[in-house]
């Protein structure tokens, strides 16, 4: 018998949701067979069959979040080898799927010790309950030990739940305020969560610093308004975040810190000599960051349809693997929703992140000391300050300027 844990790849996942199961209890599978599909924080993944053989038991249904380590599915593999599957805990029928955060893997894990762990405190009084109801019990304040559950062996439902709360001692209820009644409590998705934590270790890994400065595009806001007809006509919608990419990719060639990560464990800059631009995503669930890979290899228009293609995919849910891994630096247009300007978190373990603002038009005093209607792009730079400096990122802000500001530059080059 071979049992098939949710495998751990990386990326800081920790869970999944089941969005549909593919095979049934009885069926034969071959080595590479579709098994399940999960929801991730950032992609959707059909988790294959690890061997050939008969599906003896699967646990969990659809909408169930299932951790790294369980085991999913045992497989009669003829390997002889009888492992007795734990007991799944039964799943209420009305559970919503939330989004979740797993990739794909056929890797077969060992049993981790934190699942040891819990299966050991819980066996001196296992109460059964799904992971629905006890985020409920928690946040009702009741403990669901307590509970004599009206389910099926004993499980205690989330009916069972809220009568317990509602029958709470009349004097607690007296004594304050019922917190529900002032405030509302919003779970966050796993995608949520996720950003969350690769925000905080941004912040607690990396010591921020940025600098600012606002770039005259006057030059760049013609040259697109002049193009976006023709790269059009070649299947591309020309916005300007290609030209920004472009010049980030140029950019960067030649101050190369800005293109690395630093290893605190060795004290080490690590120059990456291949250029992979992030490109935050605003979608329904959250901040996604698709990678555009060897950005400084790509004309306008190719990454013109780039752009597009994987802003679309971000917002429905279908990006791959490939597509979310690799980056090295990363833009973040929050001009794109109103924004005039914002200091952005560097995505760990990326060394600089660039923040771009809203193309206003104001009036800016020429050489000749003459009032003239100029588009002013405001731009923040931030940085890894262990190992870059206020004026390595200040040169670095001026050479991206001078592609911005004479777009024939980003041609030439």
């Amino acid at each position: 018998m071979l049992e098939f844990r949710f495998p751990d790849i990386g990326e800081g996942i920790a869970e999944g949701v089941i969005l549909n199961w593919f095979v049934e209890v009885g069926q034969e599978v071959k080595e590479g067979d579709s098994l399940f599909l999960v929801e991730t924080d950032k992609v959707n993944a059909e988790i294959p069959s690890p061997a050939s053989g008969k599906i003896v038991a699967r646990f969990g249904e659809v909408g169930d979040t299932i951790n790294v380590g369980d085991v999913v599915v045992t497989i009669d593999d003829g390997s002889g080898v009888n492992v007795e599957p734990p007991q799944a805990e039964p799943v209420e029928e009305d559970n919503a799927a939330v989004v979740g955060a797993l990739e794909s893997s056929s890797q077969v894990l060992a049993t981790s010790t934190e699942h040891s762990v819990e299966s050991a405190e819980m066996s001196k009084g296992r109460v059964l309950a799904t992971p629905v109801a006890r985020k409920l019990a928690k946040d009702l304040g009741v403990d669901i030990t307590t509970i004599q559950g009206t389910g099926p062996a004993g499980r205690v439902m989330k009916e069972d739940i809220r009568r317990a709360a509602e029958v709470k001692p009349m004097q607690a209820a007296a004594a304050a305020p019922v917190a529900a009644e002032l405030e509302e409590r919003i779970a966050l998705t796993t995608l949520g969560k996720t950003i969350a934590r690769n925000m905080a270790v941004s912040k607690q890994e990396i010591p921020h610093a940025a600098v600012m400065d606002e770039f005259d595009v006057t030059e760049l806001v013609k040259f697109r308004q002049e193009s976006k007809e023709l790269a059009e006509r070649e299947g591309s919608k020309l916005t300007y975040m290609p030209f920004l990419i472009k010049a980030v990719a140029l950019a960067l060639q030649e101050h190369p810190l800005f293109n690395a990560s630093f290893s605190a464990e060795t004290n080490e800059i690590i120059l990456k000599k291949y250029y992979n631009m992030g490109i935050a995503v605003d979608t329904p669930d959250g901040l996604l960051v698709p990678v555009i890979k060897k950005a400084d290899q790509k004309g306008l228009l190719a990454l013109g349809r780039e752009v597009q293609e994987l802003a679309r995919k971000a917002r429905e849910r279908t990006l791959s693997l490939d597509e979310i891994q690799g980056g090295t630096f990363t833009l973040t247009n929050y001009g794109a929703v109103g924004a005039l300007t914002g200091i952005p978190v560097i995505k760990h373990p990326e060394a600089a992140i660039l923040g771009i603002g809203s193309i206003t038009k104001k009036p800016v005093v020429n050489d000749n000391d003459e009032i003239t209607i100029r588009h002013i792009l405001p731009i923040t730079l931030a940085f890894d300050h262990r190992f870059i400096d206020g004026g390595s990122a200040g040169r670095f802000l001026m050479r991206l300027k001078a592609y911005l500001q004479e777009p024939l530059l980003l041609l030439l080059a």
